[in-house]
């Protein structure tokens, strides 16, 4: 019999090895019936996780990934389960666009320049950490400007000078002709709630494991679910790709290499707990035993 799981899916492209293993049935060979949740694209105005409501509890979801500092924030002042794996998932890494006729030339230019994300999504604490190599703490800004979206609009209205994005969204920016001024890594976690227990989280890496090397083999086969956010985004933002060659956009598009997640690392989020408290991001008391599954769950 398979254990039942049910798993909340983020339809970003770094996610897509979820969805795989649902439908491929790599799951089910590792011995889990895993159901998704997911929120439809046009009804989703700000971010995909609910922000003021448990996954675990409001929602009854087992397992959701999130951003690795939003997963330690909610972790720990919601209750909401306990960091149990974490990753980068694909080659693709978050982008800041400006005009192209700006002065920023390079990420030192964004000193007390406000960078355009998308808060309360985890997305803030990456571009903060990021700009930290660059910039002294102080003269780094970020604004809120919600999904990818509303993050071109601000910049193509000038109501901001830099937003960060990532692929496919990435992509598009530079077909609209923004400049790339500054690359980073986007690091995840994977949030469990109690019922889960280290057995079914090995076989969740197992099959999702198997979909990231099924998709590596072959991303051409996986090419029309990977460009699926891009096109509802076409459907939510019509005007943003009146002046794309459309086909051409999507041509331009690599499927990324997938990786599967590793298991959380006690020490190593410790650290990163340490610095969201020294910049007062999180409570002085958070607690790592608290947020973190031990490894032997």
């Amino acid at each position: 019999m398979c254990d039942t799981v049910q798993l909340f899916h983020l339809p970003y492209s770094f996610m897509l090895p979820q969805k795989v293993a649902v439908e491929e049935g790599y799951f089910e060979q590792a011995g889990l019936d895993v159901e998704l949740t997911e929120r439809d694209r046009e009804n989703v105005d700000w971010k995909y996780i609910p922000a003021e409501e448990s996954l675990t509890d409001d929602h009854d979801v087992d397992v959701y990934p999130i951003c690795k500092w939003e997963s330690i924030k909610r972790t720990w002042r919601m209750d909401d389960g306990r960091i149990v794996a974490k990753g980068t998932f694909a080659d693709q890494p978050y982008t800041v666009y400006v005009q192209p006729d700006s002065d920023i030339t390079e990420p030192s230019d964004l000193a007390d320049v406000p960078v355009g994300i998308n808060k309360r999504t985890g997305q803030e604490y990456t571009a903060i950490r990021a700009l930290e190599e660059h910039l002294s703490p102080e003269d780094v800004e970020i604004e809120h400007h919600g999904m990818p979206t509303d993050r071109l609009r601000a910049l193509e209205n000038g109501e901001v000078e830099a937003v960060s994005l990532l692929e496919p969204q990435s992509t598009l920016a530079e077909e609209l002709g923004y400049r790339p001024v500054l690359e980073f890594e986007n690091h995840m976690g994977i949030v469990g709630a109690d019922a889960i227990d280290r057995d079914v989280l090995d076989r969740f890496i197992e099959g999702y494991a198997r979909a990231a090397e099924a998709i590596n083999a072959d991303p051409d086969a996986y090419r029309e679910a990977y460009l699926g956010m891009l096109e509802a985004d076409a459907e939510i933002a019509p005007e943003l790709f009146e002046d794309v060659d459309y086909d051409e956009l999507l041509s331009r598009i690599e499927v990324p290499r997938y990786e599967p997640p590793e298991l959380a690392e006690h020490d190593e989020l410790d650290e990163q707990l340490s610095w969201m408290k020294r910049r007062q991001l999180i409570d002085a008391d958070a607690d790592i035993d608290a947020i973190v599954a031990p490894v032997g769950r």
